[in-house]
């Protein structure tokens, strides 16, 4: 079992930065992938940006490709999103998860395919 925290999320003027972490419990962190996921009012849960377990792979949403950066930290069993030139549309609950099953050197975008999620923290981005 896995146990995911958001932290990191909060208001931020249009053009601003913010940097949202996920940290996990366990000792195999390193054997997931991860994956970022945010979900606005009244849409549906859409992927954001990947990581594969070792780190070396990333793919991002075409909404976020180049403002957004997803990188991990196998010693500290911590991912992270580094969101920059935040826009309106940006807002909304973020959400992380993690995929025990997936391969090495493998991004995972499906949402279906993860096996567990954080409880998810807020962004909102004001114009």
């Amino acid at each position: 079992q896995v146990q995911l925290v958001e932290s990191g999320g909060g208001l931020v003027q249009a053009g601003g930065s913010l940097r949202l972490s996920c940290a996990a419990s366990g000792r195999t962190f390193s054997s997931y992938a991860m994956g970022w996921f945010r979900q606005a009012p009244g849409k549906e849960r859409e992927f954001v940006a990947g990581i594969s377990r070792g780190g070396g792979i990333t793919y991002y949403a075409d909404s976020v490709k180049g403002r957004f950066t997803i990188s991990r930290d196998n010693a500290k069993n911590t991912v992270y999103l580094q969101m920059n030139s935040l826009k309106p549309e940006d807002t909304a609950v973020y959400y992380c998860a993690a995929d025990a099953d997936a391969r090495p050197r493998r991004v995972v975008v499906h949402l279906n395919d993860y096996d567990y999620w954080g409880q998810g923290t807020q962004v909102t981005v004001s114009s």
